[in-house]
């Protein structure tokens, strides 16, 4: 079928969005960049790198320092957990069929936030390690709690994830419950969200496991559509165990890396999927690499409000819930609670 006019339209406008989200976020912060500056600097250290001049001088050795060790790695990491969030929130509506599933239903979110808890307030363990191993954890006992006789519907893996969100929230409050003053301030924190401490380094640990995941998910993408027709999908000869279990494990998997390192970031895996299914419809060969793209886009947005909107920096978890929920009851009240697939 020939892409209409408006479509072609639409198509461009999503995939520059996020060029234009990462110039613009580039502007904005507390010492002002001129945008023409930026774009000569971004040149010449593309031309440094790919002629191997890494000690190219600057004619702004102020605005550099800014760019490239404080504004860059934020905006890159940014990105790079939008990506994620979105592609993973994609997949999972596919799966369980319903619209109003987001990222976190495993047990993932809940489970981060007892292993970040327990770092910060009991174990000389990182944080961003203790949480990547529980938010996985969480998975696991999820998948696990809800095979029942050798076989893993939604249902009964939805309700497996009420259950593990239940336990490891609750384990965290107790945790904090114990906790010094100082040591609660840190998780409660946390468990807002910020990408006020994000480096070269940070970026690095985060760039090759969500560029791999969304690799793999836009490779497969395909089997989304026919997974979005449940169990019907045997039919077709899918084992849709197997491709379920493959297609959640990747994307707890890089959930649970962008949760380690940058706190409980809610609604983007919800929001996202949505506002590209409305427009180019349900097809994954289209909807996943267009996830992609505006989940990095907003979330660059969302963390330009929360550092830019007031003297002191909000935490982005805040900032993306509360853009979210007037979507999720437009949400609720479009699909009358169903699902989208049904």
């Amino acid at each position: 079928m020939t892409p209409t006019p408006n479509r072609k339209l639409a198509l461009i406008l999503f995939l520059v969005f996020p060029i234009f989200s990462f110039l613009l976020s580039m502007c904005i912060g507390s010492y002002s960049v001129p945008l023409p500056a930026i774009v000569k600097m971004i040149a010449a250290k593309v031309i440094a790198i790919t002629f191997g001049e890494f000690s190219l001088e600057s004619n702004y050795p102020v605005y550099e320092k800014v760019l490239f060790q404080v504004r860059l790695p934020r905006i890159v990491a940014a990105m790079l957990v939008g990506s994620a969030l979105a592609v993973s929130g994609a997949v999972l509506q596919a799966i369980f069929r319903n619209p109003l599933v987001d990222t976190y239903i495993l047990g993932i979110s809940a489970g981060a936030a007892f292993g970040a808890a327990l770092a910060i307030g009991f174990l000389p363990a990182s944080v961003e390690v203790s949480a990547f191993v529980f938010s996985m954890l969480a998975m696991f006992l999820t998948y696990s709690l809800s095979k029942m006789r050798g076989r893993i519907t939604v249902i009964s893996l939805i309700l497996a994830g009420i259950i593990m969100n239940a336990f490891f929230l609750a384990l965290a409050s107790l945790l904090r419950f114990s906790m010094e003053y100082v040591e609660l301030v840190g998780v409660v924190y946390w468990l807002m969200g910020s990408f006020a401490d994000s480096d070269w380094n940070v970026v690095s640990r985060i760039a090759v496991p969500t560029i791999a995941g969304c690799i793999i998910v836009y490779l497969m993408r395909w089997h989304l559509n026919v997974l979005s027709m449940g169990e019907e999908a045997q039919i077709l000869g899918i084992d849709v165990g197997k491709m379920r279990f493959i297609y959640v494990s990747i994307a707890s998997f890089i959930t649970a890396v962008a949760v380690a390192y940058c706190g409980i970031i809610g609604w983007v895996g919800l929001i996202t999927p949505n506002i590209v299914r409305a427009i180019f419809g349900p097809d994954h060969k289209l909807l996943i690499p267009l996830s992609i793209a505006a989940g990095s886009g907003l979330m660059v947005l969302a963390d330009d409000v929360a550092r830019s909107l007031t003297e002191f920096e909000i935490p982005i978890g805040i900032v993306t819930t509360i853009l979210g929920i007037p979507f999720f009851i437009y949400l609720i009240r479009k699909t009358e609670g169903g699902g989208w697939y049904a």
